[in-house]
């Protein structure tokens, strides 16, 4: 598939997630579009992007969630940017989400 058509695609499913207020379909639709492996491996690493933001050192992320150094140094890199994505939605969303884990 063409990149332009990829992001294309990716640009109508975010528009489609962001206008969708039922948190229950979100979900589903997710399991359905996504393997069991896939969805647990993007749970994963927003619960790397939480540990990032809460400043959790790296190897205890990576103990914590089996995720190799490469993956966290990359999450870290990305929050350490000045427009990140990352830290704009935990940023906007913050007082919902729960750190806990």
């Amino acid at each position: 598939m063409k990149k332009a058509k990829k992001n294309k695609n990716l640009n109508e499913l975010a528009r489609i997630l962001a206008t969708t207020k039922d948190n229950e379909l979100i979900e589903d639709f997710l399991h359905c579009l996504l393997t069991p492996a896939e969805a647990d491996d993007i749970a994963r690493r927003w619960e790397l992007v939480k540990a990032l933001w809460k400043k959790t050192p790296q190897r205890e992320i990576a103990q914590k969630l089996g995720i190799s150094l490469c993956k966290i140094t990359r999450g870290s890199r990305e929050m350490k940017k000045d427009n990140s994505a990352f830290k704009r939605m935990i940023s906007k969303y913050e007082k919902t989400i729960d750190f806990t884990e």
